[in-house]
């Protein structure tokens, strides 16, 4: 009998229900609540572990019988990597289990910027009436997608009634469904010099640290919006934050940051072009289903000796 680990529950109070129709597959099924983690002896037996960083309160090797990690998150910055690829351990992520409500927060974020919401809903805080001229449409504009893969995906399902151009970067230019053009990566300054609207879709890998840096950011249209939904380390914050200062870009909304939770010092709080939310995008009242039935379908495929969903490449950060 295969022993699995829950660390993670599905935030629709069918924990007990959802153990018992693992039990039926054939597993001897435990749970711990990964914000009060300790490590117990029984899990020197676990073969597969559902969770989300439980490396960070307990070492791998206490582990020994690991075959297969299942993460709840799409990143996987948090398992130990070289440990993992040395014991050939499994490891899969939620891709696509969020993409839904992320690409939503994407069209939003690119109404309020060019519809400049912010400075409405500062307007009727101060009970202000004002004809704000500077909204603009959305209509026609080029919006680029760093990234092309399911939270741009998303995200073009959503804008296909805007009457926009819709381009994507990836590794090598390939034709994604939905997507008016692609181009390689190579090819990204010239896709931010034409953009009006920017949004970065990518995983964070060395190739990707800092990829928006001095350097990039100039490339944009001085008076272009950019939009992170991925990971803060894409961009330099220090960067921006100069750019900005500068007078570049129309707005700018942030999900993600390099450490989280931002600092209270830092300077992109009191940047008026500037949204900034709590790393908030992947919630919906949905993520608990999404997730049961990913990780369902994988249990369900592991104990028969079936390929996994959403096997990562560790090796390439994706």
């Amino acid at each position: 009998m295969k022993k699995v680990l829950l660390t993670y529950g599905f935030e629709d109070g069918k924990m007990e229900e959802r153990k018992s129709i693992l039990e039926d597959l054939g597993y001897k099924v435990y749970y711990e609540d990964e914000s009060t983690f300790e490590y117990k002896s029984y899990m020197k037996d676990i073969d597969a572990l559902m969770c989300h960083s439980v490396f960070k309160k307990a070492d791998i090797n206490d582990f020994p019988s690991l075959k297969w990690i299942q993460l709840t998150s799409m990143g996987f910055e948090q398992v130990p990597k070289e440990e993992v690829l040395k014991r050939n351990i499994t490891v899969t992520n939620n891709k696509g289990g969020y993409s839904i409500p992320m690409g939503e927060w994407v069209v939003l974020n690119i109404l309020e910027l060019i519809k400049n919401r912010k400075s409405a809903y500062q307007n009727q805080m101060n009970k202000r009436w004002y004809m704000d001229f500077s909204v603009k449409e959305v209509y026609r504009k080029k919006i680029a997608f760093i990234g092309t893969g399911d939270i741009a995906k998303e995200s073009v399902k959503r804008l296909s009634g805007f009457g926009v151009d819709i381009l994507g970067v990836n590794t090598d230019g390939r034709d994604i469904n939905g997507f008016d053009k692609c181009f390689s990566i190579d090819d990204i300054d010239d896709v931010l010099k034409e953009s009006d609207i920017v949004v970065i879709c990518l995983p964070n890998t060395d190739k990707t640290k800092h990829l928006f840096n001095k350097e990039r950011l100039c490339k944009m249209k001085k008076d272009a919006y950019l939009i992170n939904v991925s990971r803060g380390a894409i961009i330099s914050e220090d960067d921006l934050v100069s750019h900005l200062d500068g007078g570049n870009l129309k707005g700018v909304a942030l999900d993600v940051f390099e450490k989280e939770p931002l600092s209270k010092k830092s300077r992109l709080w009191d940047i008026d072009r500037v949204v900034i939310t709590s790393h908030n995008s992947w919630i919906s009242e949905m993520i608990g289903e999404r997730r049961w039935n990913l990780f369902y379908e994988n249990l369900k495929r592991y104990v028969n000796d079936e390929e996994l969903l959403n096997v990562v490449k560790i090796e390439k950060g994706y």
